[in-house]
């Protein structure tokens, strides 16, 4: 993981979802660590779900040349 320059920022957050960023965080970690690796899973999660559909859309947009490849090897191999 890169580490990079922190920059102070502001958020409001529901009270409860505060209650429960301490109590997850526990007694040795801070809110500020705990939300940032939270925040860091959630951008990963969102950039990945991104490539999945971009790589969806480009074996959809080529399954029949992929289909057409996938018989021709089938059609090479010795029947059992």
């Amino acid at each position: 993981m890169i580490c990079s320059m922190k920059v102070k920022t502001s958020i409001t957050l529901s009270e409860d979802l505060l209650k429960d960023v301490d109590r997850l965080a526990g007694a040795h970690k801070n809110r500020s660590d705990f939300i940032e690796k939270a925040l860091r899973a959630a951008v990963r999660e969102v950039e990945r779900k991104r490539q999945d559909e971009r790589d969806l859309d480009i074996l959809n947009r080529n399954a029949d040349a992929l289909n057409r490849e996938a018989e021709d090897v089938l059609d090479f191999q010795i029947p059992l």
